[in-house]
This record gives structure tokens, C-alpha cells and sequence, in this order.
């Protein structure tokens, strides 16, 4: 069986980690034993490309006073988790691809031991270009992303960094490559 690793999966807003996680989903579709977890979000379904589980308020609090998440944080006024169902598919040996937060990576670090931090980035022209023609900011509130994106550069001797500027697909199967070899070891 091969060994149990979690890789933590983070970038900054506009760097494509949704397009880049989602590439590589169907690009291994089943063929290597990786699976990719969903988020839970309390925030509405809408047109995000992502695949996530939205709660209320009080679900994602009830869920929370009863330890079902692995991993859990805030942003943006939203509260994020990542269920403990994780716990058993390491247990069963598979590569478990999480999509974390980069602000709160180093507050995860006890409970990402041994996982394989990956950062999804893109030029801050790149960021300004897509977050403008996704449409859910203001001027004001790109530039803070902007910012933010300067700020937080996650620190850890293991950490890979994958550029996402260009196509997608280069990025895409990079990252499927990476998870081919992580599922491997």
C-alpha cells in the first residue's frame, strides 16, 4: 500500500487554484489513488467553479462543537472546513488533496504534519486581470486582495510552487504530475 500523504493546496484569490485543482481531478479521473476533498463553506452556492459544501452558519457551528473538521478557518467572513472523512482516506492510503488558506497554514501546522504544502501563484498582473473579470469586487476591494496577495507568502522547507500565468494547462499537469508522485511514495 502506498504511503498516506496529504498535500495543502493554497493561493492567492485570482492565482486559479480552483482551475488548477479542478485540471488536475480530471486529468488523474480515478487512474492514481488521489482523491480531492470538498470544502465546506458557509457561503451560498453560486457560480464558483468549485465543488463546495455549503452550510449555514449554525451547521458549520454545530459541525464544529462535534470535531467533524480536520481543518478549519475564517476568511473573507466566511467559515471553511475540511471534513475529518480525510482522517479515513489517509488511513486507506490514498494522496488526499485538501484546498486550504495560506494565512492560516502556519496555524494548521500541528494538524498538517508530514502534508506536502503546494502554492498556486500568478503574476499581480495576472491576479489584477482575472480578479477583474470575475466581477464580484470593487476597485478597492482588488487592491486589497492585491495586497493581501504580497503579504502572504506561506514559509516551509517542503513548500512547491507552481506558476499559474500562463495556460492552464501547464500549471494543470504540473500539479497532476506532482500528485502522481506524491500518491506513489
Amino acid at each position: 500500500m502506498a504511503r498516506a500523504r496529504l498535500v495543502y493546496v493554497m493561493g492567492a484569490s485570482g492565482a486559479g487554484k480552483d482551475s488548477v485543482l479542478q485540471y488536475a481531478r480530471r486529468a488523474l479521473d480515478g487512474r492514481v489513488p488521489v482523491i480531492f476533498a470538498h470544502r465546506y463553506i458557509t457561503r451560498a452556492l453560486g457560480e464558483d467553479i468549485e465543488n463546495f459544501i455549503a452550510l449555514s452558519r449554525r451547521e458549520f457551528a454545530l459541525r464544529r462543537r462535534r470535531s467533524l473538521f480536520a481543518l478549519h478557518w475564517r476568511a473573507y467572513g466566511f467559515d471553511y472546513g475540511i471534513g475529518i472523512e480525510i482522517r479515513r482516506w489517509l488511513a486507506e492510503g490514498l494522496t488526499v488533496v485538501v484546498d486550504g488558506s495560506r494565512a492560516h497554514f502556519r496555524a494548521q501546522r500541528a494538524a498538517l504534519r508530514g502534508a506536502l504544502p503546494v502554492l498556486i501563484t500568478a503574476s499581480e498582473q495576472e491576479l489584477r486581470r482575472r480578479l477583474v473579470a470575475r466581477g464580484r469586487d470593487d476597485a478597492r476591494a482588488i487592491e486589497r486582495r492585491l495586497s493581501r496577495a504580497r503579504r502572504f507568502t506561506p514559509q516551509h522547507p517542503a513548500l512547491v510552487t507552481i506558476d499559474n500565468s500562463g495556460p492552464l494547462e501547464v500549471a494543470g499537469e504540473t500539479f497532476a504530475r506532482l500528485l502522481k508522485h506524491a500518491s506513489k511514495r
